[in-house]
């Protein structure tokens, strides 16, 4: 006969077993629960909630009659899981009329960087993501429009006020009677030679 340790072994390798050959290894959490039950992981994993005194028969059994909603489950979050990575890998970037990938590192010790190549970004999320670039693309588009700006002005002579830098959804510059000049930072996006003719255009108003 078989001691108490022994069977217990004996029915964990078969479990295991059991489990292999179904294609489904499940992470077992048990508690003071008085029911099974089964939910699917953000990675796919299989986790079944068990009380102290369920037996590995009991488990595979609940798994075994579930075993469709398992795997329609499991296709699914693995089908939205490649579709991110997928998404990860196609996205691109847009500046000065170029398109470079996008890389989602979370090691990266910058929450957002560009090496000429290639932009770097340490967060998966995509609000995160769209903060980080616009924020990016402001503090870039004022390094490199801002110097346009006074080089004309100063060509051709014309007086400007104030310089005012923001998104706009249906303007790319204006200027006001009182010389202001506003630009879209998105701007940054396009080649160098249509933000100097955005430029010259509002120069041209003052």
């Amino acid at each position: 006969m078989l001691e108490s340790g022994s069977t217990n072994a004996i029915n964990s390798i078969l479990f295991i077993l059991r489990s292999v050959v179904l294609m489904i290894t499940p992470q077992i959490i048990r508690s003071n629960r008085k029911t099974l039950s089964l939910s699917i992981n953000e990675n796919a994993d299989l986790v079944v909630r068990a009380p102290h005194r369920a037996s590995y028969d009991e488990i595979q059994k609940f798994i075994s009659e579930k075993s469709t909603w398992i795997n329609n489950k499991q296709r699914l979050i693995k089908a939205q899981l490649e579709d991110n990575e997928n998404q990860h890998s196609r996205s691109q970037c847009l500046y000065l009329g170029s398109l470079y990938p996008l890389k989602i590192d979370n090691n990266s010790v910058e929450p957002i960087s560009f090496n000429g190549q290639m932009f770097t970004i340490n967060n998966e999320s995509r609000e995160t993501i769209s903060l980080l670039l616009k924020s990016w693309y402001k503090k870039r588009f004022m390094e490199v429009a801002l110097p346009r700006l006074s080089y004309f002005s100063d060509k051709y002579n014309l007086k400007v006020n104030q310089v005012r830098v923001k998104e706009q959804k249906t303007l790319w510059g204006s200027c006001s009677s009182k010389n202001n000049i506003n630009l879209n930072y998105l701007l940054i996006m396009a080649p160098m030679k249509v933000i100097d003719y955005v430029i010259v255009h509002e120069l041209v108003h003052t």
